[in-house]
């Protein structure tokens, strides 16, 4: 094949709802591109996108799919991504390797849920986009309407460069107000017609012609003086004008497209080799704040947003080429981790079909395979650059569950397919939790999981339980409270003894340090000998004091009873959960000249702290979510209502673009299928994010309810 030069390469990315046609309008624009001699079907089962069991199982797009076209002497890269918000990583790593975007919209529903939440994150992204309305053929298409929702959701962005003929099942052609001229398909040959507009057409095609050309003409000074002078625009500069706003992400260009039937796609390829940006008019940023242009000229460098592993291939690495060219055999190192990497094998990729090419260019876009220590994420350079391009931000995850093997001699094997499965999905979060005693899966919803859930029972043939996660509690103290312990064992020979007097007292950072304390109705006063701080992983503070005098405890026994207060810190006396925030002072306690050893004193020291933490008012803490909901106005009071069901404190409401955002302080423990709630309770329109803000105390009878969940967890134990 031959190496197309960066200038006639388009990246583009492929969304839209699920059901929009995306995997139909890819099987069409890879036909018109030859680069397939027949066009699949997704009822088929047989279309290069939607290729895997689990995508033709379910009949939708899971995974983002690279393919390539042609159209004249241009090459299309384009990713087909899933069209469901629970697989939205594809469409945020496509983000980062293309230049523009083509949202697919039906003409029977209009702006649907997929079109609102994926067109927000192309204006984070600065991603252009066209507007493609499919499916105008169907018997219930309203173009109308259709047109009439862009408008409400992009306001004056939509920028119609065609309008039907006959919507419904007779649909065959349609009119361009650029050319001026009306198309029409013959679905029996699969040719089109270049005709003149019929004369009752003529009068809505010269009003709209009219439009768009004020349009682009609004996009760029000399060609409004033009538009002023002679109160039109040529094709031409109707097109030079179009660029100019697209580029900006100003206009969005409006095509009708029918990939079951062939319609339009040549002439959407057309207006994408013309209007979208190449990629030698872009650069990458590097984490170390360098721009590094797209230039064919430049030193040697790629850029991997996915990695997949293939049965009969092993592990595929999906490419940028970030600038100068790409060859078979080259030798690369990688940024990230210094190793150093060949390219043995040089792929262009329609789905599953691999084409061989001995180079790449800046800007193109490939897949190589059998690189050694090479992931998502990673940049691969030569020439002696260390350039490292800055990461991928995927969404914060919003479903979380615990995960279990029902059989425990699966264990380890499960543990290797969750980090396979993390490795190519980064919005897989897998946590080994020690606290928990669990395995935390935490993905972008119920579906994104139960995906997962699907592969590692008929993919790896592993039974598996999804199970609601525990929920990460802290345990503090609300007063002072002092206890003793005395440890004795003896069962012949040596024996175990150690006796320890402990005080306690709540940590509040800023306070004063105290030596006062009043014990039982009497005064005690400690002298503190030394002090030793320490910061909690899992959050506060032990503050340890050694205030023994007299030689009651030996000093080579303090070190024992701290880690014996560190145990009982890290299962701690209430829950098991972890504890924090507490001062400890060792005042007091006995020896033998025999029988006293370090785990005599280790014990003691547990067993004291244990006993003054349940006398000095404890309290369970939870982790509190700030949640922030972007909701449609209609849904706010089920949304709201909900919350509040949930022990939610609204902190504050806002508008944006016709959504209402909601922010309140939530629960962690009510927060388990939110997602799924939410999805039903505003039919998948309503979008959220959740960010860990603090800890504070349960109420009463929620505490009073975990420790009698305790109480019978251990004695089940």
């Amino acid at each position: 094949m031959k190496t197309y030069t960066t200038e006639q390469i388009r990246n583009v990315v492929l969304m839209g709802n699920t059901k929009s046609g995306k995997t139909t309008l890819a099987e069409a624009m890879m036909l018109e591109g030859k680069v397939i001699d027949r066009r699949g079907t997704v009822e088929a089962k047989n279309t290069v996108c939607d290729n895997t069991e689990i995508e033709q199982l379910y009949q939708r797009s899971i995974y983002p799919t690279l393919f390539y076209t042609k159209y004249n002497d241009y090459k299309l890269n384009v990713i087909d991504t899933p069209g469901s918000d629970d697989f939205i990583g594809g469409l945020i790593s496509a983000f980062r390797v293309v230049d523009s975007g083509i949202m697919l919209v039906n003409a029977q529903q209009g702006v649907e849920v997929g079109t609102e939440i994926f067109s927000r994150y192309a204006e984070q992204h600065n991603k252009p986009l066209f507007l493609a309305v499919s499916q105008l053929d169907h018997e219930k298409a309203n173009w109308d309407a259709c047109i009439d929702s862009l408008h409400e959701t992009f306001g004056n962005k939509v920028c119609p460069i065609q309008f039907p003929i006959d919507v419904g099942m007779g649909f065959n052609s349609f009119v361009d107000v650029v050319n001026m001229k009306m198309y029409r398909f013959n679905e029996a040959n699969g040719t089109c017609e270049e005709l003149d507009i019929p004369a009752d057409q003529k009068d809505k095609a010269e009003a709209m012609h009219a439009e768009l050309a004020e349009r682009a003409a609004e996009a760029d000074e000399p060609l409004m003086e033009k538009f002023f002078e002679n109160g039109t625009l040529t094709s031409e500069e109707i097109i030079q004008g179009l660029i100019i706003g697209f580029h900006k992400c100003e206009i969005m260009p409006l095509v009708i497209v029918s990939g079951k039937k062939d319609i339009g796609v040549k002439r959407l390829m057309e207006l994408i080799t013309l209007i979208s940006p190449h990629p030698g008019l872009t650069s990458n940023m590097t984490v170390s704040g360098e721009e590094i242009p797209c230039d064919v000229k430049g030193a040697p460098s790629l850029y991997i947003y996915k990695t997949t592993q293939e049965q009969h291939l092993g592990d595929v690495a999906f490419f940028r080429v970030m600038s100068g060219k790409i060859t078979e055999l080259m030798d690369l190192v990688n940024a990230n981790n210094g190793s150093r990497e060949r390219i043995s094998g040089l792929f262009i990729v329609a789905g599953k079909k691999r084409d061989k090419v001995t180079e790449l260019v800046a800007g193109d876009m490939g897949c190589t395979v059998k690189l050694k220590n090479a992931k998502s994420d990673h940049t691969l350079n030569g020439d002696g650059k260390n350039w490292e391009f800055k990461p991928i931000t995927f969404p914060p995850s919003k479903f979380r569950t615990a995960i279990k093997a029902k059989s425990e001699k699966d264990d380890e094997k499960l543990g290797e397919i969750l980090n396979k499965a993390a490795a190519e999905d980064p919005t897989i979060i897998v946590e080994y939790s020690k606290e928990l005693k669990q395995v935390i899966l935490s993905g972008q919803g119920e579906h994104h999981i139960n995906t997962l859930k699907w592969h590692i029972n008929n993919t790896y043939k592993m039974e598996v339980d999804l199970l609601p996660p525990r929920i990460p509690y802290r345990e503090t103290i609300t007063k002072m409270a002092a206890s003793s312990y005395r440890h004795k064992k003896q069962s012949g020979g040596a024996g175990q003894f150690g006796e320890v007097h402990m005080l306690i007292e709540p940590y509040i950072e800023g306070a004063p340090e105290n030596n006062r304390f009043k014990v039982d109705g009497k005064d005690l006063v400690l002298t503190i000998r030394g002090r030793e701080d320490y910061d909690m992983e899992w959050g506060g503070k032990l503050i340890y004091y050694n205030c023994i005098v007299g030689g009651s405890i030996d000093g080579r026994f303090m070190p024992a009873i701290l880690k014996g207060i560190m145990e009982k810190m890290e299962e701690g006396p209430l829950t098991g959960s972890y504890a924090r925030d507490i001062k400890c002072y060792v005042y007091d306690g006995k020896m033998h000249p025999v029988d006293s050893n370090e785990i005599s004193f280790k014990l003691a020291g547990r067993n004291a702290f244990r006993d003054a933490f349940k006398k000095a008012n404890p309290k369970i803490m939870e982790p509190i979510y700030m949640v922030e909901v972007m909701v449609p106005s209609d849904c706010m009071g089920d949304v709201m209502g909900d919350l509040q069901n949930r022990r939610a404190l609204i902190e504050g409401m806002s508008s944006e673009k016709g959504f209402q955002i909601l922010k309140a302080r939530v629960p962690l423990a009510e927060l388990n299928k939110y997602s799924t709630t939410l999805s039903s309770l505003t039919s998948g329109r309503a979008s959220f994010t959740m960010n860990f803000l603090e800890y504070v105390q349960v109420p009463a009878d929620v505490q009073d309810k975990l420790l009698k969940e305790y109480e019978e967890e251990e004695k089940d134990e």
